[in-house]
């Protein structure tokens, strides 16, 4: 297929896609717009200079580093309308019809913001979303590994003191090397003991040690990344047995330089041949120019997968995810006719 051709075939099927942070979908003009707000006196042309450094990092600590100085651009709970506006846009051009997405909260909590009205902000432009457009938004609450124990304990109680439906679940985000997954396993018990889906980055900066905590300390369903489980002929064999889904994000990885140098060199082939759950995702879209039909198309290109195989990613994708499994089988079903 060419690439155009590519573009629009797989746009049409039905996609989930599960490893997405709410904060990265942002577009530019409106991380712009709030640059420009927070320095008035500053030109367009100076703005963009200044963003454009602010895109400029090397490794996943200073992408992190990145990550919070956006975040530190928001000035209300109201900010919040804007980047959903903006993820309603990213899930049309993508034809995604499901998604799974990070909220973190925790830079906000510090800068004053109120937790219950992120979860009102939250929970009136999912409703928003599916009014327009049809697709279900569900939201996992970052308990971040950056801010320590003692904060992911704190997040998790506003959590469950302002339960929404739209809010089904906790992940592990942050400096994965300096807050081990080990370090998390009292309050990841307390979220699955209160009904809560519980999902872990882990082998994305760190070896394959930090997989094997997330699975055994966490006792996570899915890995985020996950990719120096390759390391770990063992640990390869108990992800595909127990059918642990791993969350991949290609060009995340490339761009973080730690593991993965190219696309093509990306361990996910392995992981796939392995009989391992695989989806695919983008991480962070704004951070690193990617969005989730490129994803596919660097599966598809790069590190040649078949189209059948990219048909059986997607429907990963779906029994992968945290629906019913009859919104599974129906979202399945739906790939299936208009595969054909």
């Amino acid at each position: 297929m060419t690439k155009a051709e590519f573009y629009t075939f797989f746009k049409k099927i039905p996609k989930a896609e599960l490893h997405l942070h709410l904060e990265a979908v942002i577009a530019t003009n409106t991380i712009q717009k709030l640059y420009k707000r927070r320095n008035p006196a500053l030109s367009d042309e100076k703005v963009s200079e200044e963003i454009e450094k602010l895109f400029t990092y090397s490794n996943l600590d200073g992408f992190i580093k990145a990550y919070l100085q956006v975040q530190d651009l928001y000035d209300s709970e109201d900010d919040f309308d804007l980047v959903f506006e903006d993820l309603k846009q990213y899930i049309v051009r993508n034809g995604i019809s499901y998604t799974e997405i990070f909220a973190a909260p925790s830079a906000f909590i510090k800068k004053g913001f109120d937790f219950s009205k992120m979860v009102q902000n939250y929970q009136k432009n999912v409703k928003k979303i599916k009014v327009e457009t049809g697709v279900d938004v569900r939201i996992l609450i970052d308990v971040s590994r950056t801010f320590g124990e003692e904060n992911a304990e704190k997040n998790l109680q506003l959590l469950l003191a302002n339960r929404i439906p739209e809010i089904i679940g906790i992940g592990l985000g942050g400096a994965e090397s300096k807050g081990p997954c080990r370090d998390f396993g009292n309050v990841f018990e307390k979220a699955r003991k209160n009904g809560l889906f519980a999902v872990a980055h882990a082998g994305e900066d760190e070896d394959a040690y930090s997989v094997w905590d997330a699975i055994n300390v966490l006792k996570a369903a899915r890995i985020g990344h996950g990719i120096t489980s390759i390391q770990d002929e063992k640990l390869m064999e108990t992800l595909a047995a127990q059918k642990i889904p791993l969350e991949i994000c290609p060009t995340s990885n490339v761009f973080t330089k730690k593991y993965v140098k190219r696309i093509s060199e990306h361990p996910v082939r392995a992981f796939f041949d392995h009989g391992i759950p695989i989806t695919l995702n983008t991480d962070d879209p704004l951070f690193f120019g990617v969005e989730l039909l490129d994803e596919y198309w660097n599966a598809y290109s790069k590190i040649k997968f078949k189209k059948a195989e990219l048909k059986k990613i997607i429907l990963c994708s779906f029994e992968s995810s945290f629906l019913s499994e009859e919104e599974k089988s129906n979202f399945k079903e739906k790939v299936e006719e208009l595969w054909t």
